[in-house]
């Protein structure tokens, strides 16, 4: 007989809320909206992505765009989702919940569960995302509301138990000037950005993971004149744009049978078709890279995407990588690369802040491909 989906934690049944337990896969009603507090309209975020304006200290508003009643889908995580400026929610099966709000995962204690009511959350969740996880699909990436993400992976892959990884787009929709205010690039970094996208560069942003790729990106794009048509292809939707013309993509998962998927590289193709003025892949992961430079080298000024790497001098060496999986030689990856972007925009997160470390533009060296800071 499946565990039955128990919709509050363990701590809460205990004190007396056993009737809170949700048996019908319906969306918990919205919160009253007295219940969320809206930061002031020039409140900027530092750099962790807290807001700095007088709500900063009490229950901030959830992410532009994400009512309280699109984060209740998360059931016994919604109460945790909204305290403070999270980012994101790690629970790591019966060993508790950790909450990030920008300055690095800390164990929440109020929240207790079996492993048990851990797995049941997590399939309730994926079935909300459209999806099925247990033992023949036993990990799963789906979006929930508007760019609220959730990935789960279940035992046996999991030696820790049932692990949820949820990523709340809090910080989504502050402007570039915004992120200045808050640190995370200075007054000559802020302008000379704004100059490239207004001048139609096509950009590259890379970091580590939770160093702000997407916040800056929506940032940068923002600032593209109001008549332009944005095209925006995603693995997961995750990306908010403030912008009025923006069409979005979403790469398609394979059914319980393994067929029908659509990968970013195929969607890549279609959005050329759709004429846009501006070509956006939201994380560069493997063959559609050889489609991204193929469409930057063709006359699609104004383009952007962001990749996974540690360092400004790591970033040829993982656009190789991706390259190779899409039979591209190291020398093809240079040489388009070189020609597609016009500069890259490293990123890091040091203490909690995160921060454009360096910019660069992309040469040859001997044939191969490299980097140089500007």
């Amino acid at each position: 007989m499946p565990t039955p989906f128990v919709a509050v934690p363990s701590w809460e049944l205990e004190a007396g809320a056993a009737s809170q337990v949700v048996q019908q896969p319906d969306p918990v009603p919205p919160r009253p909206a007295s219940n969320v507090v809206e930061p002031e309209p020039d409140a900027a975020p530092d750099a962790s992505g807290a807001s700095s304006g007088p709500a900063a200290g009490g229950r901030l508003r959830p992410a532009a765009g994400v009512a309280a009643h699109e984060l209740d889908a998360l059931g016994p995580l919604a109460e945790f989702a909204t305290d403070g400026p999270v980012t994101d929610l790690f629970v790591n099966g019966e060993a508790g919940l950790w909450v990030d709000r920008g300055g690095g995962a800390e164990r929440d204690p109020r929240w207790t569960a079996t492993e048990a009511e851990v797995r049941a959350l997590a399939v309730r969740l994926i079935a909300r995302g459209g999806r099925h996880v247990d033992e023949a699909t036993p990990a799963v990436d789906v979006r929930l509301a508007r760019g609220i993400r959730v990935h789960a992976v279940l035992p046996p892959l999991s030696s820790s138990g049932t692990l949820l990884s949820i990523r709340i787009p809090r910080v989504a929709g502050f402007s570039l000037a915004a992120l200045a205010r808050a640190g995370m690039l200075d007054a000559e970094r802020e302008q000379a950005l704004r100059r490239a996208v207004l001048e139609r560069k096509n950009l590259l942003v890379s970091g580590a993971g939770g160093t702000g790729k997407t916040t800056l990106l929506g940032a940068l794009l923002a600032e593209a004149p109001h008549r332009e048509r944005i095209v925006l292809l995603e693995d997961v939707a995750e990306l908010r744009l403030d912008h009025p013309h923006v069409v979005a993509l979403e790469a398609r998962q394979p059914n319980l049978e393994g067929s029908g998927r659509i990968a970013l590289d195929v969607l890549l193709r279609e959005a050329l078709r759709m004429r846009p003025d501006r070509l956006v892949v939201g994380e560069c992961r493997g063959p559609e890279l050889r489609e991204l430079l193929a469409a930057l080298n063709t006359g699609h000024d104004g383009g952007a995407g962001t990749l996974h790497a540690n360092s400004l001098d790591d970033v040829p060496s993982r656009l190789e990588a991706l390259g190779s999986t899409a039979g591209m030689t190291p020398e093809a990856v240079a040489r388009q690369a070189v020609s597609a972007f016009d500069l890259v925009v490293h990123l890091e997160r040091v203490d909690g802040r995160r921060r454009v470390a360096q910019v660069g533009r992309f040469v040859l060296d001997g044939g191969r491909l490299a980097v140089e800071p500007c």
